[in-house]
């Protein structure tokens, strides 16, 4: 399965403060000398996933010198490898990008290049270790058009998440975004699988 990662990393967080003032969320400093990002790209290369779109809008500039060509991943190949993807504006093409969705949108002439089965949409500001290819194997085995990766919370945090509800076959019969109350707990971790 030939696979490509989007790795959203374009926000602002109003919640950081002043911690993003100067740079995206994706950019900010972890354990000294790595930053948010370094997450996504690791578990991308770990994954055997080299082919990867990091998605920059707000405060790119640290970003896109700290990832440069994707060295410390792997990622700086002749094929595939890492792309920095800017926003940009052109005919037909207004504004800034309104969301991951929009955003997603606005790259589907990337995406169309790359020959790709699957397009894994990631977060750049999530901390965690995981190897997609078991979540990419079930999506193949399962023929789903979309699969959603997800993880059990505690029920005075689901307002934090997109709460799903699924049948005893785990498909989804639901998506709320950050509800304020509501008696399921299973939430996305922002990590989902397309076909392409």
């Amino acid at each position: 399965m030939k696979t490509l990662a989007l790795i959203m990393a374009g926000g602002a967080n109003r919640n950081l403060s002043v911690l993003t003032q100067m740079r995206a969320e994706a950019a900010l400093p972890f354990g000294a000398k790595f930053r948010i990002v370094d997450f996504a790209l690791s578990n991308c290369s770990n994954s055997a996933i080299y082919n990867v779109g990091v998605l920059t809008q707000y405060m790119p500039r640290s970003l896109n010198d700290h990832i440069g060509v994707g060295k410390p991943w792997e990622l700086d190949r002749t094929r595939g490898g890492v792309r920095l993807l800017q926003p940009y504006l052109g005919p037909g093409i207004t504004g800034w990008e309104k969301g991951t969705a929009d955003a997603v949108r606005r790259n589907m002439d990337f995406v169309d290049e790359q020959r790709v089965d699957t397009v894994l949409i990631l977060g750049g500001n999530h901390v965690y270790k995981m190897d997609y290819r078991t979540m990419l194997r079930v999506h193949l085995e399962t023929d789903a058009d979309v699969t959603i990766g997800v993880r059990s919370v505690n029920p005075f945090e689901t307002h934090r998440f997109g709460i799903v509800t699924t049948d005893a076959n785990m498909r989804v019969l639901n998506f709320q975004e950050k509800p304020q109350r509501t008696r399921e707990n299973v939430a996305s971790m922002g990590i989902y699988a397309f076909k392409a």
